[in-house]
C-alpha cells in the first residue's frame, strides 16, 4: 500500500472511532494484565464474563497470590486452558511482589520474563497501561495487515516490524485498536463486510463481497374487481 493510502486509511478508521478502546475489563494496570494473559485463545466477552466478578475483589498481586491458584482455577473455568492460566497468573504475581516491587514493569523486556506473558501481551499492557505506541498483532491485525496489503507478512512478528515502519507516527498509539476492531467487527473473517467498509477503495484485496442482492419482486396481482371488468367488457363486445 502507497504511503498516502496508509495516511489516509488510518485517518478514516480515526474518524469511525475517535477515541477507541480495548475490550477487556480492567481496573489498574495489574488487572489489565491479568485479564490480557487470560485472553488468549479466547474472547474478551468470554473473559469479561469471568473476571468483572473476580476483579471486584482481586486488585492486587498480593491478593491473587492469597487466592492461590485452586480458587482462581475455579473462577476463571469458563475460560480455555483455564488450568494453566491460573497457574501462570499466580506465578506472574508471585514475581511481581519478588522482583517489582508489586507494580507492573512499563518494559515490554521485563514483562516477557513474567510467567505466560508473550510479545502481544506485553506489547498490549505498555499500549493501553502506559501509553506506549506498540503495536500488538493478534489474528485480526495479522488478517488485515495480509488481506489489505497494509503490512504482508508470514509470521505476527514479520507483521508488526512491517506496521511500525509504514504507520504515521501520529496514528501509532490507537493503530492497533483501530485494526483490531475493524478486524472484529467490520473486516471479518469468514465474510469480510466490505460493503460497509470506510476503507474498501483502498484495499488491494481481491475477493471483496457486495450487498447480497434483494429478490426480484413478484408481480402485483391483479384485482378481483379489475378481473370482472375486463371479463363484462369482454362478454359486452
Amino acid at each position: 500500500m502507497k504511503k498516502a493510502n496508509i495516511r489516509e486509511f488510518f485517518a478514516r478508521l480515526e474518524k469511525e472511532r475517535p477515541d477507541p478502546k480495548g475490550e477487556l475489563h480492567y481496573v489498574n494496570p495489574y488487572t489489565l494484565l491479568v485479564a490480557v494473559a487470560l485472553s488468549a485463545q479466547a474472547t474478551d466477552k468470554g473473559v469479561n464474563k469471568a473476571t468483572e466478578p473476580l476483579f471486584k475483589k482481586i486488585q492486587t498481586p498480593e491478593a491473587m497470590v492469597k487466592l492461590g491458584e485452586a480458587r482462581l482455577r475455579d473462577a476463571i473455568k469458563t475460560i480455555g486452558l483455564y488450568r494453566n492460566k491460573a497457574k501462570n497468573v499466580i506465578g506472574l504475581s508471585k514475581a511481581l511482589i519478588e522482583h517489582h516491587n508489586s507494580q507492573v514493569p512499563e518494559s515490554r523486556e521485563e514483562l516477557e520474563k513474567l510467567p505466560g506473558v508473550g510479545r502481544k501481551t506485553a506489547n498490549v499492557v505498555v499500549n493501553i497501561a502506559f501509553g506506549q505506541p506498540t503495536i500488538a498483532v493478534d489474528t485480526h491485525i495479522y488478517r488485515i495487515s495480509n488481506r489489505t496489503g497494509l503490512a504482508p507478512g508470514k509470521t505476527v512478528l514479520e507483521v508488526e516490524r512491517k506496521l511500525e515502519k509504514v504507520v504515521p507516527d501520529d496514528f501509532r498509539l490507537h493503530a492497533h485498536h483501530w485494526l483490531i476492531l475493524h478486524g472484529r467487527y467490520v473486516c471479518k473473517a469468514r465474510r469480510p463486510e466490505c460493503e460497509v467498509c470506510v476503507v474498501e477503495d483502498l484495499c488491494a484485496f481481491k475477493d471483496k463481497t457486495t450487498p447480497a442482492k434483494a429478490p426480484p419482486k413478484k408481480p402485483a396481482a391483479k384485482s378481483k374487481s379489475r378481473s370482472k371488468k375486463k371479463t363484462a367488457k369482454t362478454r359486452k363486445a
